[in-house]
Protein backbone atom coordinates (compact mmCIF):
# COMPACT_ATOMS: atom_id res chain seq x y z
CA UNK A 1 0.00 0.00 0.00
CA UNK A 2 1.20 3.53 -0.70
CA UNK A 3 0.95 5.97 2.19
CA UNK A 4 0.91 9.72 1.57
CA UNK A 5 2.17 12.33 3.99
CA UNK A 6 1.19 15.80 2.69
CA UNK A 7 2.20 19.12 4.17
CA UNK A 8 -0.53 20.67 6.33
CA UNK A 9 -2.17 23.75 4.82
CA UNK A 10 -4.34 24.97 7.71
CA UNK A 11 -3.41 28.40 9.07
CA UNK A 12 -0.17 28.20 11.05
CA UNK A 13 -0.36 24.42 11.31
CA UNK A 14 3.24 23.28 11.73
CA UNK A 15 2.65 19.68 12.78
CA UNK A 16 3.24 16.74 10.47
CA UNK A 17 1.47 13.40 10.77
CA UNK A 18 4.57 11.22 11.18
CA UNK A 19 8.14 11.62 12.35
CA UNK A 20 11.04 10.16 10.32
CA UNK A 21 11.27 7.43 12.94
CA UNK A 22 7.66 6.42 12.32
CA UNK A 23 8.26 6.45 8.57
CA UNK A 24 11.23 4.13 9.10
CA UNK A 25 9.00 1.61 10.90
CA UNK A 26 6.48 1.65 8.09
CA UNK A 27 9.05 1.54 5.28
CA UNK A 28 10.89 -1.35 6.94
CA UNK A 29 7.60 -3.26 6.93
CA UNK A 30 7.58 -3.03 3.14
CA UNK A 31 5.15 -0.14 2.64
CA UNK A 32 5.77 2.71 0.19
CA UNK A 33 5.70 6.14 1.87
CA UNK A 34 5.33 9.34 -0.17
CA UNK A 35 6.31 12.49 1.73
CA UNK A 36 5.65 15.92 0.30
CA UNK A 37 8.81 18.00 0.24
CA UNK A 38 8.80 20.39 3.21
CA UNK A 39 6.08 18.50 5.10
CA UNK A 40 8.20 18.19 8.23
CA UNK A 41 9.95 21.55 8.22
CA UNK A 42 7.54 23.15 10.70
CA UNK A 43 8.27 20.40 13.21
CA UNK A 44 12.01 20.55 12.63
CA UNK A 45 12.34 17.51 10.33
CA UNK A 46 14.33 17.97 7.12
CA UNK A 47 13.49 16.25 3.83
CA UNK A 48 16.77 14.35 4.08
CA UNK A 49 15.65 12.73 7.33
CA UNK A 50 12.59 11.29 5.62
CA UNK A 51 14.66 10.10 2.67
CA UNK A 52 17.10 8.38 4.99
CA UNK A 53 14.13 6.76 6.74
CA UNK A 54 13.06 5.15 3.45
CA UNK A 55 10.44 7.59 2.15
CA UNK A 56 10.20 8.91 -1.38
CA UNK A 57 9.97 12.69 -1.56
CA UNK A 58 7.31 14.09 -3.88
CA UNK A 59 7.16 17.75 -4.94
CA UNK A 60 3.52 18.66 -4.32
CA UNK A 61 0.53 17.94 -2.14
CA UNK A 62 -1.31 16.37 -5.09
CA UNK A 63 1.42 13.73 -5.34
CA UNK A 64 1.14 12.80 -1.66
CA UNK A 65 -2.66 12.73 -1.89
CA UNK A 66 -2.37 10.28 -4.80
CA UNK A 67 -1.55 7.51 -2.30
CA UNK A 68 -3.93 4.75 -1.21
CA UNK A 69 -3.85 5.93 2.41
CA UNK A 70 -3.33 9.61 3.29
CA UNK A 71 -2.23 10.32 6.84
CA UNK A 72 -2.65 13.91 8.07
CA UNK A 73 -3.00 15.95 11.22
CA UNK A 74 -5.93 18.25 10.49
CA UNK A 75 -9.13 17.95 8.49
CA UNK A 76 -8.98 18.69 4.75
CA UNK A 77 -9.23 22.38 3.98
CA UNK A 78 -11.44 23.66 1.10
CA UNK A 79 -8.34 23.92 -1.10
CA UNK A 80 -7.86 20.16 -0.64
CA UNK A 81 -11.41 18.97 -1.25
CA UNK A 82 -10.74 18.24 -4.92
CA UNK A 83 -8.00 15.80 -3.91
CA UNK A 84 -10.48 13.44 -2.24
CA UNK A 85 -11.74 10.61 -4.42
CA UNK A 86 -13.59 7.27 -4.23
CA UNK A 87 -11.46 4.56 -2.66
CA UNK A 88 -9.13 6.95 -0.85
CA UNK A 89 -8.61 6.27 2.85
CA UNK A 90 -8.02 9.40 4.91
CA UNK A 91 -6.69 9.05 8.47
CA UNK A 92 -6.63 12.31 10.42
CA UNK A 93 -8.49 14.49 12.92
CA UNK A 94 -11.84 15.25 11.27
CA UNK A 95 -14.26 16.69 13.89
CA UNK A 96 -17.08 16.27 11.38
CA UNK A 97 -19.88 17.04 13.83
CA UNK A 98 -18.87 20.69 13.61
CA UNK A 99 -18.09 20.64 9.86
CA UNK A 100 -21.18 20.35 7.66
CA UNK A 101 -19.49 21.28 4.37
CA UNK A 102 -16.59 18.89 4.88
CA UNK A 103 -18.94 16.07 5.84
CA UNK A 104 -20.99 16.53 2.69
CA UNK A 105 -17.85 16.73 0.54
CA UNK A 106 -16.49 13.49 1.96
CA UNK A 107 -19.81 11.72 1.46
CA UNK A 108 -20.19 12.95 -2.11
CA UNK A 109 -16.61 12.05 -3.03
CA UNK A 110 -16.83 8.53 -1.63
CA UNK A 111 -13.76 8.80 0.55
CA UNK A 112 -13.28 6.60 3.63
CA UNK A 113 -12.59 8.93 6.55
CA UNK A 114 -11.16 7.54 9.78
CA UNK A 115 -11.10 10.15 12.53
CA UNK A 116 -8.39 10.03 15.17
CA UNK A 117 -10.77 11.54 17.71
CA UNK A 118 -13.34 8.72 17.55
CA UNK A 119 -11.00 5.72 17.64
CA UNK A 120 -12.24 4.30 20.94
CA UNK A 121 -11.11 1.33 23.01
CA UNK A 122 -13.46 -0.96 24.91
CA UNK A 123 -12.78 0.95 28.14
CA UNK A 124 -13.99 4.18 26.53
CA UNK A 125 -10.54 5.74 26.19
CA UNK A 126 -9.60 7.66 23.04
CA UNK A 127 -5.94 6.74 22.36
CA UNK A 128 -5.42 9.11 19.43
CA UNK A 129 -7.14 12.08 21.05
CA UNK A 130 -5.36 11.80 24.39
CA UNK A 131 -1.91 13.09 23.24
CA UNK A 132 -3.29 16.29 21.74
CA UNK A 133 -5.73 16.75 24.62
CA UNK A 134 -2.77 16.65 26.99
CA UNK A 135 -0.99 19.30 24.93
CA UNK A 136 -4.10 21.47 24.54
CA UNK A 137 -4.95 21.31 28.24
CA UNK A 138 -1.51 22.50 29.25
CA UNK A 139 -1.45 25.11 26.51
CA UNK A 140 -4.84 26.49 27.61
CA UNK A 141 -3.32 27.72 30.86
CA UNK A 142 -0.16 28.94 29.17
CA UNK A 143 -2.17 30.91 26.60
CA UNK A 144 -4.71 32.10 29.17
CA UNK A 145 -2.03 33.47 31.47
CA UNK A 146 -0.54 35.39 28.57
CA UNK A 147 -3.86 37.00 27.62
CA UNK A 148 -4.50 37.95 31.23
CA UNK A 149 -1.60 40.37 30.86
CA UNK A 150 -2.73 43.96 30.38
CA UNK A 151 -0.68 44.30 27.19
CA UNK A 152 -2.84 41.55 25.64
CA UNK A 153 -6.16 43.02 26.75
CA UNK A 154 -6.45 41.17 30.05
CA UNK A 155 -7.08 42.23 33.64
CA UNK A 156 -3.38 42.48 34.37
CA UNK A 157 -3.33 39.60 36.84
CA UNK A 158 -0.46 37.21 37.46
CA UNK A 159 -1.88 33.71 37.55
CA UNK A 160 -0.15 32.67 40.76
CA UNK A 161 -0.11 36.06 42.46
CA UNK A 162 2.73 36.77 44.90
CA UNK A 163 2.94 36.57 48.71
CA UNK A 164 0.31 38.89 50.13
CA UNK A 165 -1.60 39.15 46.82
CA UNK A 166 -4.47 36.87 45.86
CA UNK A 167 -3.80 34.52 42.92
CA UNK A 168 -6.02 34.43 39.86
CA UNK A 169 -9.16 32.26 39.80
CA UNK A 170 -9.19 29.62 37.07
CA UNK A 171 -12.46 27.83 36.28
CA UNK A 172 -12.24 24.62 34.25
CA UNK A 173 -15.35 22.98 32.79
CA UNK A 174 -14.69 19.28 32.31
CA UNK A 175 -12.46 16.89 34.25
CA UNK A 176 -11.34 14.74 31.34
CA UNK A 177 -7.86 14.69 29.81
CA UNK A 178 -7.92 18.37 28.81
CA UNK A 179 -9.35 19.53 32.12
CA UNK A 180 -6.99 17.42 34.19
CA UNK A 181 -3.92 18.69 32.34
CA UNK A 182 -5.16 22.27 32.55
CA UNK A 183 -5.69 21.88 36.29
CA UNK A 184 -2.20 20.44 36.78
CA UNK A 185 -0.65 23.36 34.94
CA UNK A 186 -2.75 26.04 36.67
CA UNK A 187 -2.13 24.58 40.13
CA UNK A 188 1.57 24.33 39.36
CA UNK A 189 1.58 28.05 38.56
CA UNK A 190 -0.10 28.81 41.90
CA UNK A 191 -3.59 29.70 40.72
CA UNK A 192 -6.81 28.91 42.56
CA UNK A 193 -8.60 26.30 40.45
CA UNK A 194 -12.29 25.45 40.38
CA UNK A 195 -12.89 22.22 38.45
CA UNK A 196 -16.43 21.25 37.43
CA UNK A 197 -17.73 17.99 35.99
CA UNK A 198 -20.85 15.82 36.11
CA UNK A 199 -18.82 12.70 36.96
CA UNK A 200 -18.49 12.46 40.74
CA UNK A 201 -15.91 9.66 40.49
CA UNK A 202 -13.62 11.84 38.38
CA UNK A 203 -13.92 14.71 40.85
CA UNK A 204 -13.17 12.42 43.80
CA UNK A 205 -10.10 11.01 42.08
CA UNK A 206 -8.71 14.40 41.08
CA UNK A 207 -9.35 15.77 44.55
CA UNK A 208 -7.08 13.00 45.85
CA UNK A 209 -4.25 13.30 43.32
CA UNK A 210 -4.08 17.04 42.61
CA UNK A 211 -2.61 19.27 45.25
CA UNK A 212 -2.83 23.02 45.73
CA UNK A 213 -5.68 25.51 45.73
CA UNK A 214 -8.23 23.15 44.16
CA UNK A 215 -12.01 23.18 44.55
CA UNK A 216 -14.13 20.53 42.82
CA UNK A 217 -17.80 21.11 42.06
CA UNK A 218 -20.58 19.04 40.57
CA UNK A 219 -21.58 20.75 37.35
CA UNK A 220 -25.12 22.10 36.98
CA UNK A 221 -26.43 25.38 35.55
CA UNK A 222 -26.25 27.18 38.90
CA UNK A 223 -22.76 26.01 39.88
CA UNK A 224 -21.45 26.75 36.39
CA UNK A 225 -22.92 30.27 36.45
CA UNK A 226 -21.32 31.02 39.83
CA UNK A 227 -17.94 29.59 38.78
CA UNK A 228 -17.97 31.56 35.53
CA UNK A 229 -18.78 34.80 37.36
CA UNK A 230 -15.73 34.58 39.61
CA UNK A 231 -13.29 33.34 36.94
CA UNK A 232 -10.33 35.38 35.78
CA UNK A 233 -9.58 32.57 33.33
CA UNK A 234 -12.34 30.26 32.08
CA UNK A 235 -11.28 27.08 30.26
CA UNK A 236 -13.83 25.04 28.29
CA UNK A 237 -12.76 21.39 28.29
CA UNK A 238 -16.01 19.57 27.54
CA UNK A 239 -16.06 16.59 25.20
CA UNK A 240 -18.94 14.53 23.86
CA UNK A 241 -17.31 11.80 21.80
CA UNK A 242 -17.66 12.55 18.11
CA UNK A 243 -20.54 14.99 18.67
CA UNK A 244 -20.97 18.74 19.00
CA UNK A 245 -20.09 20.10 22.42
CA UNK A 246 -23.08 21.49 24.35
CA UNK A 247 -23.19 25.21 25.18
CA UNK A 248 -22.79 25.05 28.94
CA UNK A 249 -21.79 28.71 29.28
CA UNK A 250 -24.35 31.17 27.96
CA UNK A 251 -23.90 34.73 26.73
CA UNK A 252 -25.65 35.91 29.89
CA UNK A 253 -23.04 34.15 32.03
CA UNK A 254 -20.21 35.82 30.10
CA UNK A 255 -21.77 39.21 30.88
CA UNK A 256 -21.18 38.54 34.59
CA UNK A 257 -17.40 38.19 34.15
CA UNK A 258 -15.09 41.10 34.92
CA UNK A 259 -13.78 43.03 31.90
CA UNK A 260 -10.35 41.72 30.95
CA UNK A 261 -11.14 38.17 32.02
CA UNK A 262 -10.11 35.46 29.55
CA UNK A 263 -11.94 32.55 27.95
CA UNK A 264 -10.05 29.65 26.32
CA UNK A 265 -12.48 27.18 24.72
CA UNK A 266 -10.51 24.03 23.91
CA UNK A 267 -13.67 22.30 22.69
CA UNK A 268 -14.11 24.86 19.91
CA UNK A 269 -13.13 22.30 17.25
CA UNK A 270 -16.26 20.38 18.26
CA UNK A 271 -18.44 23.50 18.18
CA UNK A 272 -17.40 24.93 21.55
CA UNK A 273 -18.98 24.68 25.00
CA UNK A 274 -19.12 28.47 25.45
CA UNK A 275 -21.83 30.24 23.46
CA UNK A 276 -19.76 33.35 22.73
CA UNK A 277 -16.72 31.49 21.38
CA UNK A 278 -16.12 31.23 17.66
CA UNK A 279 -13.49 29.26 15.72
CA UNK A 280 -10.26 31.20 15.29
CA UNK A 281 -6.78 30.79 13.84
CA UNK A 282 -3.26 31.34 15.14
CA UNK A 283 -3.07 34.40 12.87
CA UNK A 284 -6.20 35.93 14.41
CA UNK A 285 -6.66 34.06 17.71
CA UNK A 286 -8.89 36.27 19.86
CA UNK A 287 -12.03 38.37 19.85
CA UNK A 288 -13.79 40.38 22.55
CA UNK A 289 -17.31 39.89 23.89
CA UNK A 290 -18.52 42.23 26.65
CA UNK A 291 -14.92 43.11 27.43
CA UNK A 292 -13.93 39.45 27.89
CA UNK A 293 -11.03 38.10 25.80
CA UNK A 294 -12.04 34.95 23.88
CA UNK A 295 -9.39 32.57 22.51
CA UNK A 296 -10.82 29.91 20.19
CA UNK A 297 -8.00 28.56 18.03
CA UNK A 298 -9.09 25.20 16.60
CA UNK A 299 -5.60 23.74 16.27
CA UNK A 300 -3.92 24.88 19.47
CA UNK A 301 -1.24 22.12 19.54
CA UNK A 302 -0.03 23.33 16.14
CA UNK A 303 1.81 26.11 17.98
CA UNK A 304 4.11 23.57 19.65
CA UNK A 305 4.63 21.25 16.67
CA UNK A 306 7.80 19.51 17.77
CA UNK A 307 6.19 18.19 20.96
CA UNK A 308 2.83 17.58 19.30
CA UNK A 309 4.19 15.68 16.29
CA UNK A 310 6.15 13.26 18.43
CA UNK A 311 3.18 12.69 20.75
CA UNK A 312 0.72 12.15 17.91
CA UNK A 313 3.00 10.00 15.77
CA UNK A 314 3.81 7.69 18.68
CA UNK A 315 0.09 7.00 19.09
CA UNK A 316 -0.96 6.66 15.44
CA UNK A 317 1.82 4.45 14.04
CA UNK A 318 0.35 1.09 15.19
CA UNK A 319 -2.96 1.95 13.50
CA UNK A 320 -1.25 3.13 10.31
CA UNK A 321 0.69 -0.14 10.23
CA UNK A 322 -2.51 -2.16 10.64
CA UNK A 323 -4.32 -0.26 7.89
CA UNK A 324 -1.37 -0.62 5.52
CA UNK A 325 -0.70 -4.30 6.17
CA UNK A 326 -4.25 -5.60 6.41
CA UNK A 327 -6.26 -3.12 4.35
CA UNK A 328 -9.08 -1.02 5.76
CA UNK A 329 -11.84 -3.60 5.91
CA UNK A 330 -9.77 -6.36 7.50
CA UNK A 331 -8.16 -3.93 9.95
CA UNK A 332 -11.58 -2.64 10.99
CA UNK A 333 -12.97 -6.17 11.36
CA UNK A 334 -10.11 -7.11 13.68
CA UNK A 335 -10.04 -3.94 15.77
CA UNK A 336 -13.28 -2.58 17.19
CA UNK A 337 -11.49 0.59 18.32
CA UNK A 338 -10.48 1.36 14.74
CA UNK A 339 -13.98 0.54 13.54
CA UNK A 340 -15.35 3.31 15.75
CA UNK A 341 -12.94 5.68 14.03
CA UNK A 342 -14.65 5.24 10.65
CA UNK A 343 -16.87 8.30 10.21
CA UNK A 344 -17.67 8.05 6.49
CA UNK A 345 -17.34 5.13 4.07
CA UNK A 346 -18.48 4.67 0.48
CA UNK A 347 -20.78 7.66 0.53
CA UNK A 348 -22.39 6.89 3.88
CA UNK A 349 -22.02 8.46 7.32
CA UNK A 350 -20.98 5.63 9.61
CA UNK A 351 -20.65 7.52 12.90
CA UNK A 352 -24.04 8.10 14.46
CA UNK A 353 -23.24 11.33 16.33
CA UNK A 354 -22.02 12.94 13.09
CA UNK A 355 -25.20 11.95 11.25
CA UNK A 356 -27.32 13.34 14.08
CA UNK A 357 -25.38 16.61 14.14
CA UNK A 358 -26.29 17.25 10.50
CA UNK A 359 -29.71 15.59 10.38
CA UNK A 360 -28.48 12.99 7.90
CA UNK A 361 -28.94 9.24 7.57
CA UNK A 362 -26.65 6.91 9.48
CA UNK A 363 -25.36 3.54 8.26
CA UNK A 364 -23.31 1.42 10.67
CA UNK A 365 -19.87 0.40 9.49
CA UNK A 366 -20.66 -3.20 10.54
CA UNK A 367 -23.47 -3.33 7.99
CA UNK A 368 -21.00 -2.38 5.23
CA UNK A 369 -18.26 -4.89 5.99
Amino acid sequence: MSIGLPKEVKDNEYRVAMTPGAVRQIADAGQRVLVQSGAGEGSGFADEEYQQAGARLVPGGEDAWDADLVVKVKEPQPSEYHLMRPGLVLFTYLHLAAETNLTLEMVQRGVTGIAYETVERADGSLPLLIPMSQVAGRMAVQVGSQYLEKTHGGRGKLLGGVPGVRPADVTILGAGVVGTNAAKMALGMGAHVMLLDINADSLRYLDQVLHGRLTTLSANPLSIAEAVKRADLLIGAVLVKGARAPHLVTREMIRTMEPGSVVVDVSVDQGGCIETTRPATHSDPVHMVNGVVHYGVTNMPGAVPRTSTYALSNATVPYVMALAEEGVLDAVRKDSALAKGVNVHRGKITYEAVAQAHGLEHASIESML
